[in-house]
C-alpha cells in the first residue's frame, strides 16, 4: 500500500474538497498581497492539511470502526487543525484573496447585515463560546446520540463539521493577537475562557476512562478495525485522548493568549510613557550631514 492508497477517501465528500480547495486558493492568492510571515504560513497549511486528512482520507474507515481513533479524529477536527489555522491569523490573507469587487458587492454587505452581526455577537460571547466548545464534545459523546451518528452518514458528517466550525470559532476568539477593540475580547478574558474549558474535558475523559462497562457498543456491533484491542481498552485510550492531549491544547492556547496579553501590555505602557514624556526631555534628532 502506497501513499495514494491512504489519500483515497473512504467516503468521498464534495463538500470537504470544495471547502478545503476554496480556503487554499484564497490563502494562496492573499499571501501575495498581504504580508504574512513564513511561520504563520506554515501554521495555516499544517492546520488545513490536518483537517483534510481527518475528513477525507482512508483513515476515515478507522475513525468509524474504533472509538479511540474516533477521538483522535475529533482531537484534530476540534483542537489541532483549527488551533493552527487560528494561530496563523489568516484573516487578512483570506480577505485579500477574495477579488475586490466581490468583497465590495457581496462579502461586506452580507457581514454588515443585522442577522449576521447578531449571530456573531451571540456565538462569540465568552460564556456561549465555552458552552459550545465543551457542550459539543459532551453532546456527541452521549451514548444514544453517538450510536445514531455513527450509523447515519448524514449525521456523522454534521457531527464532524460541527466540531470543525466550533473549533475554528473558539480558537479564533482565544488566539486573536489584536487588542480589544478590534478584537472581541480583552486578552485577560481570552485566558479565562480557555482555562474554563479545561476542567469539563478532564472530567469527561476521566469518566470514560474509569467506566468499567462498554459505553459505545456501536463499534462492536459494526466490527472493530483492531480486533486485538478489547472494547474496554479501546474506550480507555479514547478517554485518555480527551483527558490529556485535549486539555493540553487548551493549556497551550492559554499560554499563547498570555503571551499576547504581555506583548499588548508592554506596547500600551510604552505608548503611555511617550505621551507623558515632556517635549524637552525627548532626545534631539541628529544633525543632518551636508
Amino acid at each position: 500500500m502506497n501513499l495514494l492508497y491512504w489519500l483515497d477517501p473512504w467516503e468521498p465528500s464534495p463538500t470537504v474538497v470544495i471547502c478545503v480547495l476554496t480556503a487554499a486558493i484564497l490563502y494562496a492568492r492573499g499571501i501575495r498581497h498581504a504580508r504574512v510571515s513564513l511561520p504563520r504560513q506554515v501554521a495555516f497549511w499544517f492546520g488545513l492539511v490536518a483537517l483534510y486528512i481527518a475528513l477525507h482520507t482512508r483513515l476515515d474507515y478507522f475513525f468509524e470502526h474504533e472509538f479511540f481513533m474516533h477521538r483522535l479524529q475529533h482531537l484534530v477536527l476540534h483542537h489541532l487543525g483549527p488551533f493552527f489555522i487560528a494561530w496563523s491569523y489568516p484573516g487578512a490573507a483570506l480577505r485579500a484573496g477574495i477579488p475586490f469587487k466581490w468583497r465590495q458587492r457581496f462579502v461586506g454587505p452580507v457581514m454588515r447585515t443585522k442577522p449576521i452581526r447578531a449571530t456573531l455577537d451571540v456565538v462569540f460571547h465568552p460564556v456561549v463560546a465555552v458552552l459550545l466548545f465543551v457542550g459539543l464534545i459532551y453532546f456527541w459523546l452521549l451514548s444514544p446520540i453517538h450510536f445514531k451518528a455513527m450509523l447515519d452518514w448524514r449525521l456523522y458528517r454534521v457531527m464532524n463539521w460541527s466540531m470543525v466550525i466550533d473549533g475554528l470559532m473558539f480558537w479564533w476568539l482565544v488566539l486573536d493577537p489584536r487588542p480589544a477593540p478590534p478584537a472581541r475580547l480583552a486578552p485577560g478574558r481570552r485566558i479565562m475562557i480557555v482555562i474554563a474549558a479545561i476542567p469539563p474535558q478532564i472530567l469527561l475523559g476521566a469518566l470514560i476512562f474509569f467506566t468499567p462497562r462498554e459505553l459505545y457498543p456501536i463499534y462492536s456491533i459494526c466490527g472493530r478495525a483492531f480486533t486485538w484491542i478489547s472494547p474496554i481498552r479501546d474506550q480507555q485510550i479514547g478517554g485518555l485522548l480527551l483527558w490529556i492531549p485535549g486539555s493540553m491544547m487548551s493549556v497551550f492556547g492559554a499560554l499563547i493568549a498570555l503571551r499576547h496579553w504581555m506583548r499588548l501590555s508592554t506596547r500600551e505602557r510604552l505608548r503611555e510613557e511617550r505621551r507623558e514624556m515632556p517635549s524637552g526631555a525627548q532626545s534631539p534628532a541628529p544633525a543632518r550631514a551636508h
